[in-house]
């Protein structure tokens, strides 16, 4: 039977338990990024100013969703959670420079490279990258079995590169001023913020030691909820306000990047977030009460007003 979907119009609180993993979350970044007084200092203030700023941190919570809905614990999920984020904290760093997105908002205060400058933006990215695979591997030394944990780095390695985030930047940039398909802007967007996602439910299901059949359930849970997402931020790039946001709104529109609202039309994106959420929770269904946590999260993708 269909889901009842949430309005977009009305605000999506997140539930107790999310809120309480995502302090949890918290806590994980801050014990695992490097000490603000350290050398080389100014590198070490830029890391932790681009991941300690606020942000939904729904890539975590989908990490520990996932786990959860297959019965491991959080201290075990921890790991792989700072992992997500620390990558996605690199990728906005990088998309916010003047090469590529040029923006000098987010999460509602100044960049990163207007902070602490271009150079050291481009090199807190690259030392939050290479953290967040040194995390992943160090699971190995709390007890997690090398095949999993080289698994685990394959899926992450795979989500950052040409096939992913990488891949999807460069084709959000060929496509400025281009009239997409439908089709290519879903394969775009895919690639640059549905694969993290993805990653994060497939990390959360393999650290809990998933059945092949579980973790396809997961990867179409993920799929669906990674482009829901990036539909939600089309959307609410047109109705939102900056200072909502906590980001530039209309930035799209005024770069002539193609959109889900510019390509099918904001009715037509409103349906299609709907579809892709219905896609999610049927993907979790065999999980029935266990998937509580992916279901909220779904939920949450296709209703957050920021």
């Amino acid at each position: 039977m269909p889901q009842t979907l949430p309005n977009p119009l009305n605000p999506f609180e997140l539930g107790t338990q999310l809120k309480s993993l995502i302090a949890r979350a918290e806590e994980a970044l801050v014990s695992s990024l490097p000490p603000a007084d350290t050398a080389p200092v100014e590198l070490h203030q830029a890391m932790r100013y681009a991941v300690l700023g606020g942000g939904k941190r729904l890539r975590p919570l989908l990490v520990y969703a996932a786990g959860h809905a297959l019965g491991e614990s959080s201290q075990r999920l921890d790991a792989p959670a700072v992992a997500v984020e620390l990558i996605h904290a690199y990728s906005l760093v990088h998309d916010d420079l003047p090469a590529m997105d040029d923006d000098a908002m987010r999460r509602g205060r100044p960049t990163c490279h207007i902070v602490f400058g271009e150079a050291m933006a481009i090199l807190a990215g690259d030392a939050l990258q290479a953290l967040a695979f040194e995390l992943l591997a160090h699971d190995v030394d709390a007890g997690v079995p090398p095949v999993r944990c080289v698994e685990m780095l394959r899926v992450l390695g795979r989500a950052c590169g040409a096939d992913g985030m990488a891949g999807g930047q460069a084709l959000d940039l060929a496509a400025v001023g281009r009239k997409l398909t439908l089709t290519e802007l879903e394969f775009m967007h895919g690639c640059k913020t549905g694969a993290l996602i993805r990653a994060a439910v497939q990390l959360g299901g393999l650290a809990a030691d998933a059945s092949p059949e579980d973790l396809a359930a997961l990867d179409r849970y993920g799929h669906a909820v990674g482009l829901a997402f990036q539909v939600r931020d089309d959307i609410l790039d047109v109705e939102g306000e900056s200072a909502v946001l906590g980001k530039t709104a209309g930035k799209d529109a005024a770069a002539d990047k193609p959109t889900f609202p510019s390509i099918i039309g904001m009715d037509a994106s409103r349906r299609h977030l709907e579809h892709l959420t219905q896609e999610a929770m049927d993907a979790i269904a065999p999980f029935g009460q266990r998937g509580a946590l992916l279901e909220e999260l779904a939920r949450y993708a296709a209703a957050r007003l920021k």
